[in-house]
């Protein structure tokens, strides 16, 4: 229920929010090897983070056996939008750049629309060579889960999307869970990427109770949810401190205090946030009327 996310480790992406005025990232090496004394052993990459080849050579570095490790990867609208060969490509080549021999989980990053079902067939077909065990999707509406079905494909093992007590649909959740797919959680300790939910009022009244952080508190709802938690950190002692969350326990009047905190405004976010990212670094970004205007928010 545990793993260690990769975004802007070693690398800051050039595409991401605020790139050009980020303080330069630690060194890829030592945050992995950190992580891995923190005893985390499953790592969430992805083409989109542009870091696999350093994150791959410090794999190498801490010496960990590869039977040890769980490494998942990503495909990037671009290459999705290139087709069935350039999602191959990328593939192999995070392979390659992560030197772990194959993937234990590749995942669909954006549904990127009249492309992502087709992509996702090529990563049937790279499951069926053992290039990858398992595969998934990352921000999957209901919607687009449908269009899999409507191809009469098999379900991905998992839905990788954001989940916190601030954005939590439980709608699109009880549907995924209702198909046995597994809900990955990223963001789980700040709403699109801020830090309103540590700041909060209730999680910092639980946070007291327990004699906890604010983002044990969050990392905790997400596990006890069942939802698989991927925090990240460039600290050693906060990734010890995201990884301390299973030795208690909310009992259910504080679940039911962060049951209800996700607003309108959040899920109106949620939808343009989704409308913009599915087109992203595609030629289709002019073309705002082919993302879904019709979509299960909550």
């Amino acid at each position: 229920l545990l793993g260690f996310g990769c975004y802007k480790v070693g690398v800051i992406p050039g595409s991401a929010t605020g790139a050009a005025s980020a303080a330069p990232p630690a060194p890829a090496e030592q945050v992995i090897s950190d992580a891995l004394r923190a005893g985390y052993r499953c790592f969430d990459c992805a083409q989109f983070y542009e870091n696999e080849a350093v994150v791959g050579a410090a794999f190498k570095a801490a010496g960990i056996p590869r039977s040890e490790l769980y490494i998942t990867s990503k495909v990037w609208n671009d290459r999705i939008y290139e087709g069935p060969a350039a999602v191959r490509a990328q593939c192999l080549k995070s392979i390659e750049d992560l030197q772990c021999e194959y993937l234990d989980l590749y995942m669909i990053h954006w549904p990127v629309p009249g492309k992502h079902v087709e992509a996702y067939q090529e990563l049937m077909k790279l499951k069926e060579e053992g290039k990858v065990k398992s595969i998934g999707v990352s921000n999957y509406t209901v919607e687009d889960l449908a269009e899999l079905e409507a191809a009469k494909l098999p379900l991905p093992t998992v839905n990788q999307i954001e989940i916190n007590p601030f954005l939590y649909r439980k709608k699109t959740i009880a549907h995924f869970e209702s198909l046995q797919i597994k809900l990955q959680a990223y963001r789980a300790l700040c709403n699109f990427g801020k830090s309103a939910s540590l700041e909060s009022e209730v999680v910092a009244a639980l946070a007291a109770k327990h004699g906890r952080s604010a983002s044990q508190i969050l990392g905790r709802w997400c596990v006890q949810k069942g939802f698989q938690h991927i925090p990240k950190s460039e600290k050693f002692s906060r990734m010890q401190e995201n990884a301390q969350i299973f030795d208690f326990e909310l009992d259910k009047e504080d679940m039911e205090k962060l049951e209800n905190l996700t607003s309108e405004a959040t899920l109106e976010t949620f939808k343009s946030t989704y409308q913009k990212c599915v087109l992203r670094d595609t030629p289709l970004e002019a073309q705002k009327e082919l993302a879904k205007s019709s979509i299960t928010l909550d």
